[in-house]
């Protein structure tokens, strides 16, 4: 090879033959990568499926297990004989006998829930009333006189 980068004595160069670009190794190549992928699809998918209710069964793990707490630590206060009666208190208004108890209403409370009630008669006022409308006789209309 001489220094200009020519080859041969007369300063030809060799021509190649031109390369197809899509050769058989690459299709080879191509077709194996395609059944890699094909193969290895649905293992993979599973995969993730799988993940994913692994995670939702821990979540739900993870919120009975608060629940459970939750539970143990009521069940704790209702052994108490001091929550026992602090609930009878509040929720039966009870007292201890020689205890005076007073309950204090609340007088904006009370006036909402006599606005919201409605201010009808009870049924069985409406269904008197109406027996006695029943037993009452007809009106009459006025007459009318005319002159012939």
């Amino acid at each position: 090879m001489s220094p200009g980068g020519t080859a041969g004595p007369a300063g030809l160069r060799p021509v190649f033959a031109a390369r197809p670009k899509f050769t058989s190794r690459a299709a080879v190549l191509a077709i194996v990568l395609c059944a890699i992928a094909l193969t290895l699809a649905y293992p993979v998918r599973e995969y993730i499926a799988e993940r994913r209710q692994i995670d939702q069964l821990e979540a739900q793990r993870a919120q009975i297990s608060a629940e459970v707490r939750q539970l143990k630590a009521e069940q704790r206060a209702l052994n108490t004989s001091s929550y026992i009666e602090q609930q009878a208190r509040d929720r039966l208004h009870m007292c201890f006998p020689t205890q005076t108890c007073y309950e204090v209403i609340n007088p904006a409370k009370a006036q909402a829930t006599l606005a919201a009630a409605p201010a009808s008669s009870p049924w069985y006022a409406r269904l008197w009333q109406s027996v006695r409308a029943a037993d009452r006789p007809p009106a009459r209309a006025p007459t009318r006189v005319t002159s012939r």
